[in-house]
């Protein structure tokens, strides 16, 4: 159990986390959420104990173990597969001490307790991680420094999950990830078997891998049953009560105000007046959040154009001559609403810059309709 208690800190003099609490069961998968720059990440460091807290104190079983990706795996000659193992830091221990030890009754506890945290299979395990994140079997050998900073990342996620520590904080996991390994980790952490707390604006993640939201608002903490479409329904009935209390509160300050400016200085009714002034004083409005305050905004209709407003015809497309896709034919009409998935590396962003005209075509033909203004970002 994480147990959250009282909790307040502060940066150079803002507060960010003010007498906040909240109680997160064993084994539960937990979203964090709130606007950007209300101490989520902050709150990660508090409870890795990176930060000192003003008040308050963050507390979990005694030999609990805390795991996050904090940064990508390190650009080092070790295979993926044997950055992953070493992650267990007790399994890379024993197998190292077992190689040398001579003390039969030692290496008899070694091999029990290489029993108990199932070490035998533990490549297996690591190979199953490493390929729902996207590597095959001949890129888990390989060293780390042949990847990307992005695909590093990875092997940190994988390095983390295998290593099942007792408290997994996620902060953003899937911005690395195409949708197989997206959609890979939301089932994986539903079968995770212990507590997860997952930062992350994917709607769906939070939908379908957490059974609990925790809400960091206007600096305290609210913990809401369920996933995310239900937290956002119960919020916005509470918002609304809030709203409908308020309207009912102002219509009230409103009329006895209106009594106060007529007869306040009324000899008849000045009793009366003070009376009522003592009535305002004392309605006080529920707070609602800054976020209620905002309102949605709109795309302007587009002028109309002549279809298609962009036609590819077997069109090949790269860098220095070498194509990374080819024979291309795609037509985009004005009403399409167009998702483009794939593999990381596999051309999404090649594709996007041909059609956006980053990027000249090498081969084919592609043509765009003569009034057609596009945004790239």
């Amino acid at each position: 159990m994480l147990r959250i208690d009282d909790i307040s800190f502060s940066i150079e003099g803002r507060p960010l986390i003010e007498h906040a609490s909240a109680v997160i069961p064993q084994g539960h998968k937990v979203g964090l959420v709130g606007r950007n720059g209300t101490g989520k990440t902050t709150l990660f460091r508090l409870i890795r104990g990176e930060l000192t807290l003003e008040t308050g104190i963050i507390s979990m079983p005694k030999g609990a173990r805390i795991g996050g990706v904090a940064q990508e795996a390190p650009a080092t000659d070790e295979s993926l597969i044997d950055t992953v193992l070493a992650a267990d830091t007790e399994r890379a221990a024993l197998m190292a001490e077992n190689e040398t030890a001579t003390d039969g009754a030692r290496i008899a506890e070694i091999q029990t307790r290489l029993a108990d945290i199932d070490a035998w299979s533990a490549e297996a395990r690591a190979a199953s991680i490493l390929k729902g994140l996207g590597f095959d079997d001949a890129d888990q050998r390989r060293p780390c420094a042949d990847f990307s900073g992005g695909w590093r990342m990875r092997v940190a996620l994988a390095a983390v999950l295998f290593s099942e520590p007792d408290l997994l904080l996620l902060d953003e996991p899937t911005n690395y990830l195409d949708l197989e390994g997206a959609l890979w980790l939301e089932s994986y952490l539903a079968r995770y078997p212990h507590t997860v707390i997952i930062v992350s604006h994917d709607r769906a993640l939070l939908n379908r891998a957490v059974g609990g939201i925790l809400h960091l608002e206007d600096r305290k903490l609210t913990y809401y049953s369920g996933p995310y479409d239900t937290f956002a329904e119960t919020r916005a009935a509470r918002l609304a009560v809030a709203e409908a209390e308020n309207r009912k509160a102002e219509t009230r300050r409103a009329h006895l105000q209106s009594f106060v400016d007529r007869f306040r200085y009324k000899e008849s009714k000045a009793k009366q007046a003070q009376s009522r002034i003592k009535m305002i004083e004392k309605i006080k409005l529920i707070s609602t959040p800054q976020e209620a305050a905002l309102r949605k905004f709109s795309f302007p209709e587009p002028e109309e154009l002549s279809p298609p407003i962009v036609n590819i015809e077997g069109a090949s497309v790269g860098y220095d001559g070498a194509p990374v896709l080819s024979q291309l034919t795609l037509r985009i009409d004005q009403d399409d609403r167009i998702a483009l998935l794939g593999r990381n590396g596999e051309g999404k962003s090649t594709l996007s810059k041909l059609i956006a005209g980053e990027l000249e075509a090498l081969t084919g033909r592609i043509s765009r309709a003569s009034k057609l203004r596009i945004g790239y970002f």
